[in-house]
């Protein structure tokens, strides 16, 4: 009994290679005929992939989150100027060192000054965002800038009273989006989400889509919330994030995709 103990608790931490061999080792200690039942072997195989995948995403995403951003690395100055250029394609950027900056959310001429808190995590997921969600990506910004010129109609917006409605900084955000997602994850809350959208193991693009479903709709959630101005940015975020906890408590719940980088997220 205490061997069969011990080697669930190992189980956990396997590699994703050895896990068809760890479930039948499982089996074979608790005296389960694979002949008899088939099917149990393949679901447990599946559960465990999922539980281990979350572990080594945890991983991964940790590692890219204590990773600073380097200005004297070329991929990261790659990435960073992809990202002006899939916001901004029809606006060249005149120098590295820029107010220009400031148009697309950040807080200085220089934005590796704003990678502090997530590192390059905060970089992946804003320009998996631009790229990936380029048209829904360009909208949010335009709304985050002017957003009493949102796509919804002037009835619309007099409605809503939405003629006051506070911008926001959108990289600025991105990041502190970033840090949501992070923290849902690490917590075991998106355990729920991933277990219900990835078949098998989680990966980073999981995760990155799951990124651009937090912005789109926390993005929705400002608007209707309709602050009164940009310092209650923590109690808007808050909130958003308890409802995003009380959704993920559902065992049946998948932050649902609708927009383009996310249509294949419940087929992968």
């Amino acid at each position: 009994m205490e061997r069969c103990g011990a080697r669930l608790q190992t189980s956990v931490n396997v590699h994703p290679d050895a896990i068809e061999k760890t479930i039948d080792d499982i089996m074979e200690l608790k005296r389960i005929n694979p002949d008899i039942n088939p099917q149990l072997g393949v679901s447990l195989q599946a559960c465990l992939l999922q539980i281990v995948g979350y572990r080594n995403l945890i991983a991964e995403v940790e590692k890219l989150r204590r990773e600073p951003y380097d200005s004297e690395n070329p991929q990261h100055e790659e990435m960073l100027l992809k990202l002006w250029k899939c916001l901004k394609p029809n606006s060249p950027l005149k120098a590295r060192i820029s107010k220009q900056w400031c148009e697309i959310g950040f807080q200085g001429d220089d934005p590796k000054t704003d990678f502090r808190g997530m590192g390059l995590l905060g970089l992946y997921n804003l320009v998996y965002f631009a790229e990936w969600d380029t048209e829904i990506a360009q909208q949010v910004l335009t709304d985050s800038l002017h957003p009493k010129y949102s796509q919804l109609s002037k009835a619309e917006w007099e409605k809503k009273k939405f003629d006051k409605a506070i911008g926001y900084s959108f990289a600025i955000v991105g990041i502190n989006i970033t840090d949501l997602a992070y923290n849902l994850l690490v917590s075991g809350a998106l355990k729920t989400h991933f277990y219900n959208v990835a078949p098998e193991a989680p990966t980073l693009t999981h995760f990155q889509q799951t990124f651009c479903y937090l912005m789109h709709e926390f993005h929705k959630f400002w608007i209707d919330e309709d602050p009164l101005d940009i310092m209650e940015f923590n109690r808007v975020r808050e909130k958003f994030y308890k409802r995003i906890l009380r959704q993920l408590q559902n065992p049946e719940m998948a932050l649902c995709p609708h927009f383009a980088a996310s249509e294949s997220l419940i087929n992968m």
